[in-house]
């Protein structure tokens, strides 16, 4: 089947539902190792359950929309993803870097935009799974990932200032302002408690990082910071009330008239949450061998789908978690019954343990966060890219600025933007003229006495598109006492329709200042674009485009001949009887 009617088919509606259903049923394989390896994956998903009950708690609490909303995000999303996405060791829930995406969302349209906006986010990942976008996370550049990270890190750091202190958060959208005002406005005679217990808890949870790793030390600090100030009966703001038992699902009201406005932000979800869910199954795969590779366009299809039921339960948009993912597979996980199970260990905390949690200090939940993004600040990966190239530095630099200075929705677009200029100029710089050298049995004394002939041989490589055609238009320009030029474009790999038209200016230019133009070398499916745009017929004679280089000098070379020969013709014939 050739490409187009394979595309035609995958978009008919029953290719769609074939497709669909592939990447979304389980499969025999999704098991394989269950039988062995079932002890170790419930193991796995005590512990990882264990780790994400206060970043559940935390991401809920910073993103506005509250910790029962984190911990069902966690509960639904956890298990859905785990069941139908396309890595075995993923576990995914709330994280901080949707945290920021949703703050301003939260502050601009509401809490129950966010369970819209899940679902809306939620099925455009699925159709990029449908559409087999998986991939694509690949070339996206290094700097614009580590840019987004750090940058995140920096304000999930300053999104904890009111829950640290116990202020009420100042009113606006950018967190370093939000957190500035919030600090001027507090009560620091009050405030002391609260930042002394999220101290304690930054203190503890490094120390016990350091002493010991297996430990689950987010959740030690949290009960520890919970039974002092219980024991102190502390004057500090707690979680409160959780609901006992899991919401049902029902579709959020939608507003239509604010859909259309919130679909960036949708789109800017969508985006982040398939970015980081498959950074994080790649990091997965590379922790462990003998586990079966991410599927990633099934990954992104049950991220979509984990997301919109997410939204459904009263949740908030969901991606893979690194963290979490990588302390799943250090607790020993081989299949998908651990991130699963780990969702189970949360559903059983909000139907036994939620008096317990209700106690929780929200400055503790501070301090968990705290930790979580000074770890997603990596100063030897910054120093890295900084010192690597200039431009790369500059995209880093540029790409943190951009999620600090305004969010991170027009972060992700900045740097959807950014990567492709990078891609642009990665392809315009592998892509030239130069005349050509030892090259198709030309060697460089041929080369040279065809000059002293009046002829050049160019030879176009890499790329020739709309990012390089005002460069090959101004190197083709100093071309002089040339009477003929041969072309060559056996080494062009990319050509669009911009660099076909570029093509077609510089025969005609050539053309004007009274060069012969011969091409040679165009692929069949180039030479099908060239004869459409008129690039063919631009040349003047169909006998000047040739698939061999010998034949088109000799030509070159018969033609400046003649040439040759009708100007002296014309000049005796001009010349003065005597």
């Amino acid at each position: 089947m050739s490409t187009i009617p394979a595309l035609q088919a995958r978009f008919t509606w029953r290719g769609t539902a074939r497709r669909l259903a592939a990447l979304t049923l389980p499969r025999r394989g999704d098991y394989a190792e269950l039988p062995r390896s079932w002890r170790h994956d419930l193991v796995a998903g005590v512990t990882v359950g264990i780790v994400a009950l206060p970043l559940a708690l935390g991401f809920g609490v910073a993103s506005g929309v509250g910790a029962a909303a984190g911990l069902v995000t966690a509960i639904v999303a956890g298990f859905v993803a785990a069941v139908l996405g396309g890595s075995h060791l993923q576990v995914s829930g709330p994280t901080g870097a949707m945290t920021v995406v949703l703050v301003p969302v939260v502050a601009r349209y509401g809490i129950d935009a966010v369970f819209a906006l899940s679902i809306l986010a939620g099925f455009l990942i699925v159709l990029m799974g449908l559409m087999g976008m998986g991939k694509l996370v690949s070339v996206i550049p290094w700097p614009v990932v580590e840019g987004f990270t750090l940058g995140i890190g920096v304000i999930i750091f300053l999104q904890q200032v009111p829950l640290a202190l116990d202020t009420p958060k100042a009113d606006g959208e950018n967190a370093a302002l939000v957190a500035v005002r919030t600090a001027q406005q507090a009560d620091w005679s009050r405030a002391a408690l609260p930042l002394a217990l999220t101290a304690g808890v930054i203190v503890l949870m490094l120390v016990l990082g350091r002493v010991r790793r297996s430990l689950p030390a987010s959740l030690v600090a949290v009960l520890a910071a919970t039974v002092v100030a219980e024991l102190l009966d502390l004057d500090v703001d707690r979680i409160g009330a959780l609901p006992a038992t899991l919401p049902t699902p029902s579709l959020p009201a939608w507003d239509t008239s604010a859909l259309a406005e919130m679909l960036p932000s949708a789109m800017a979800i969508a985006a982040l949450a398939a970015l980081e869910s498959l950074l994080s199954a790649r990091v997965a795969d590379g922790m462990v061998e003998g586990v079966p590779d991410t599927d990633a366009d099934r990954e992104l299809v049950g991220q979509g789908l984990a997301n919109v039921a997410s939204g459904m339960f009263g949740g908030m948009p969901a991606t893979g978690a690194i963290a979490r993912t990588a302390v799943n597979v250090r607790a020993g996980a081989r299949t998908r019954l651990a991130s699963a199970s780990h969702a189970v260990v949360l559903t059983l905390v909000v139907l036994v343990a939620t008096p317990v949690v209700a106690l929780i200090p929200m400055s503790a939940l501070a301090g968990v966060l705290i930790v979580t993004a000074l770890r997603m600040i990596d100063l030897g990966t910054a120093r890295s890219i900084l010192r690597a190239t200039r431009s790369d530095g500059a995209v880093f630099l540029v790409t943190i600025a951009v999620t600090i200075v305004f969010d991170l929705v027009v972060a992700v677009q900045v740097g959807v933007a950014v990567a492709a200029l990078l891609a642009l100029r990665s392809m315009s710089r592998v892509s030239g003229l130069d005349r050509v050298r030892v090259s198709e049995g030309l060697d460089a004394a041929e080369e040279d006495a065809l000059l002293d002939e009046h002829i050049a041989v160019y030879r176009f490589h890499g790329a020739l598109f709309f990012a390089g055609t005002k460069q090959f238009l101004d190197e083709i320009a100093t071309v002089k006492d040339v009477h003929v030029i041969v072309l060559v474009l056996t080494e062009v790999r990319v050509m669009d329709t911009s660099g076909a038209n570029a093509l077609q200016e510089i025969i005609a230019d050539l053309q004007r200042r009274g060069v012969t133009v011969l091409l040679k070398g165009l692929d069949a499916e180039q030479l099908r674009m060239a004869q459409a745009l008129g690039v063919l017929s631009t040349l003047g004679s169909p006998g000047h485009y040739f698939t061999d280089l010998p034949a088109a000098v000799a030509h070159a070379r018969n033609h400046v001949r003649y040439e040759l020969a009708d100007i002296w013709s014309l000049q005796c014939a001009l010349r003065p009887v005597r």
